[in-house]
């Protein structure tokens, strides 16, 4: 019997090519597209759900306020906070706190030669002895209880210790000095580099005691000093303890210790849920740490959703067209005695096999899809045909897409009466006009559809053009960043590097200071400004520059004078919104005033005009900035070079004699560089990815529907060729008739576009909110989706309809 049933389909596939084709084609662009996405989901969705109790588990992070409004969201903690939680806090099973440390020289000593050096390593950090009691690892050697106890200890991931000690065994590596820029460790542990997706990426793990032991370290941690955020601060509630709860009690603590803080002002901490570390994006991740958006995983979803109901609709539409061709096989089937049943389960055989030879084409489509994407998809994504979810949700997928495609079908074409199909010709419409809205009303579908694709790709790709080309405040161009080594900034090596470089004539103005204007890192400080009338809290966003720093990035100095040489940390430039903060209306008046910082007065001495100092996203914060010092490891050179006239390589030429001078003094160092113009672009990456991503969905949307159009025309016109005869012996001419087929396509895709403007209005509204500065929603966006749509279904139905219209009237008849 079922081997009837397919047999019976593939004739039918024989009979019917074109049409089959176009089913294959159109359910095969939307599995591709859904097997796509859902691996990309899958993907993101797995990260550290390895770790026990993981619902159980929080990050503590800091609000930071001015007059009850929060002005900066940050996921790490005071230093002396963790001990005071870990000590008086109930409620909390386990806390641990840990710090990354950055671009950190490491030597393995070796006994029969010199030392190996690893420059600039990173992904290593200091943690206490509970870590790896939250945290799940495998150990290969040592003991978690012992491991990070005592001062001067670290614990390698299988990874780093082959890379450190390729030949050892792991058991034979405990007791292995490891030096850390001056640090020098011993080897106490070794744990299993994590298999599964995870955002913890570090590497070595040195103990927590080392940094009450040295100097430096403690100084750098700031482990007595509440100005200031550094430390991670994880912690696993107990099984009946409510976070809430214990959110307040951490706030208490703060107070309590944090004797600066006051109502309404200043910083409170909460806790976040260690499930959405990975799709936070209000609070930042680990440094390294992958961020997913939820809404755009969920976006991808609706997309993968459109794409396959674009495929059904185009099965649907196109069987339910074909009823009258096949009314005389239903007849002969239900009179040879066939039931409904049987011929339910016939047809849906059919759609089985096309779902089944889509899912197939699928399967070879997806990883190209996803290495031609490669540069808009997290790294590490991929597919593996022999993971059991994978294979269930192709399963899954099969049976969905074949009773959602063939389903209804299958019940209006066994639905037919014997008697009434075989006294009416193949011609006629069996249809009936129930079955001819159906076919409009999901025609309609498909072209709200992919007119929706059209217009937010059309916004999202406006909004992208207008944050890249926004006047931010200050100029991008041919400007270059680099960052020195954090453990030379005492020495001369610097003012060597500088003095190397400024002999470079492509070179035009440089700086020294901290990071650029506009940057993801940003450093705070809490400061107090008093008049003797009133007092005003804030946390300013803090920029170091020398002199030239405001020259080299063009930004305008609206009162005041600025920073000079000889200035001390007491002069501080600030920025416009800073004025108006504490009641100054005229900038100008701003210069003299000064404010409180830990006890030390700054005095205003020039004021800047605001600028962003992150995305469009974010808006303009109040932010100061002064002279730089070594105290605030201000390790950037601000380079601008002389404009490039066209055909020549002035700016290579002046990269590869930096590049000289660096090696000359950090010889062991590599070279990095960086185009600010380019850090700029870089805000709007995920934009960006959402753009071609959209632009891919719009021309899939546009390919289905303009498929199922293509095979709805062909159907039409067939079905029509005798009335387009009679019109035409009647003296209707070509263009009168292209001109009625139209009509009808024209009247569906006007339609569409007046259903889906609100739709698409409220969303891409919606969308442009995360803005702080955002592009206008203009009208010429709706006007082009409308015209191109109409525009794309007139060129895919214009040869048949023109080839229909042209036919000689006379065969048309003789033959019907």
């Amino acid at each position: 019997m079922i081997k009837n049933y397919f047999k019976a389909a593939l004739r039918n596939f024989r009979a019917h090519r074109f049409f089959t084709f176009v089913n294959i084609v159109g359910l095969a662009i939307g599995v591709s597209a859904a097997l796509a996405i859902y691996v990309i989901v899958s993907f993101d969705l797995s990260f550290d759900r390895f770790h026990n109790d993981s619902d159980r588990i929080y990050r503590v992070v800091t609000d930071f306020s001015y007059m009850d409004k929060v002005v900066a969201k940050l996921g790490m903690v005071n230093g002396p906070l963790p001990a005071i939680v870990k000590a008086e806090a109930t409620g909390i099973k386990t806390a641990t706190r840990f710090l990354e440390m950055k671009n950190t020289d490491v030597q393995v000593p070796d006994e029969t030669s010199s030392p190996v050096k690893f420059r600039g390593e990173s992904s290593i950090v200091l943690a206490d002895d509970e870590y790896f009691n939250l945290f799940n690892y495998k150990w290969l050697a040592g003991s978690p209880a012992t491991a990070l106890r005592e001062p001067y200890q670290v614990v390698l991931t299988s990874d780093q210790a082959r890379k450190y000690f390729p030949n050892a065994p792991y058991n034979q590596l405990l007791g292995k000095t490891v030096i850390y820029d001056s640090i020098k460790t011993t080897v106490s542990g070794i744990v299993q580099t994590p298999a599964q997706n995870t955002d913890f990426y570090f590497k070595d793990f040195i103990s927590y005691p080392t940094c009450l032991h040295n100097a430096n370290l403690k100084n750098m941690t700031r482990l007595t000093e509440w100005p200031g955020v550094v430390w991670q601060l994880f912690i696993k509630i107990d099984k009946h303890a409510n976070a809430a709860d214990i959110e307040e009690r951490i706030n208490g603590l703060l107070k309590k210790y944090n004797k600066e803080l006051r109502p309404g002002d200043g910083q409170t901490e909460h806790l976040q849920s260690f499930r959405d570390l990975h799709f936070d994006l209000v609070y930042p991740n680990l440094e390294k740490g992958r961020r997913a958006s939820k809404t755009t995983l969920y976006s991808l979803l609706i997309v993968a959703g459109f794409l396959l109901l674009l495929g059904s609709i185009n099965f649907i539409n196109l069987s339910t067209a074909q009823a009258a061709q096949r009314a005389r096989e239903i007849g002969i089937r239900k009179t040879m005695g066939s039931s409904r049943w049987q011929l339910i389960v016939q047809f849906l055989s059919e759609t089985l096999v096309i779902t089944l030879v889509a899912i197939c084409i699928a399967m070879v489509l997806t990883p190209v899809i996803l290495k031609f994407f490669a540069d808009f998809i997290p790294p590490g994504v991929s597919v593996n045909y022999f993971d059991s979810n994978l294979l269930l949700f192709l399963f899954t997928l099969l049976i969905t897409v074949t009773l959602l495609a063939g389903l209804y079908p299958a019940i209006i074409l066994s639905g037919y009466r014997p008697v009434s199909v075989l006294h009416n010709l193949p011609n006629k419409d069996t249809g009936n006009s129930g079955g001819t809205l159906l076919r409009k009303s999901l025609s309609v579908t498909q072209f709200i559809i992919a007119q929706f694709f059209i217009m937010t790709t059309l916004l999202v790709n406006k909004q992208v053009f207008y944050a890249l080309h926004k006047d931010m405040g200050f100029s991008k161009d041919g400007i270059i960043n680099i960052s020195t080594p954090l453990n030379t900034i005492n020495t001369n090596k610097q003012q060597l590097f500088k003095d190397k470089i400024s002999q470079i004539p492509q070179i035009d103005l440089m700086s020294i200071g901290s990071e650029p204007p506009a940057d993801e890192k940003i450093g705070v400080w809490e400061v107090t400004y008093n008049d003797g009338k009133k007092e005003v809290k804030a946390t300013l966003q803090q920029r170091n520059g020398d002199e030239n720093y405001l020259k080299v990035y063009r930004i305008k100095l609206l009162a005041g004078r600025n920073l000079q040489p000889a200035d001390s940390l007491t002069a501080v430039l600030v920025n416009e919104k800073y004025t108006h903060m504490i009641g100054f209306q005229n900038p100008a008046d701003a210069v003299g005033a000064s404010f409180d910082y830990e006890g030390n007065k700054r005095m205003i001495v020039g004021v800047v005009a605001d600028f962003y100092q992150k995305s469009l996203r974010d808006p303009i914060m109040p932010m100061s900035i002064q002279t730089p010092h070594y105290r605030f490891n201000d390790r950037f050179f601000h380079i601008l070079l002389k404009p490039q006239t066209t055909g020549n390589n002035d700016w290579s030429n002046a990269i590869g004699r930096m590049r000289k001078a660096w090696t000359e003094v950090y010889p062991d160092i590599e070279f990095d560089y960086h185009f600010f113009d380019e850090e700029v672009a870089r805000f709007y990456d995920s934009e960006q990815r959402t753009s071609k991503l959209l632009g891919w969905a719009t021309g899939l949307s546009i390919l289905i529907s303009c498929l199922g159009l293509l095979g709805l025309t062909i159907f039409n016109t067939n079905r029509r060729t005798r009335e387009i005869g009679i019109r035409k012996v009647l003296g209707a001419s070509v263009t009168q008739i292209v001109k009625l087929l139209s009509s009808e396509i024209a009247g569906l895709i006007i339609l569409s576009f007046v259903l889906v403007m609100p739709f698409a209005w409220f969303a891409m509204t919606k969308w442009l909110q995360s803005y702080a500065d955002r592009t206008a929603i203009s009208w010429w966006i709706f006007v082009l989706s409308g015209i191109g749509m109409l525009f794309a279904a007139f060129l895919t139905s214009a040869f048949q309809t023109i080839k229909t219209a042209s036919s000689n009237p006379v065969k048309s008849l003789r033959n019907d």
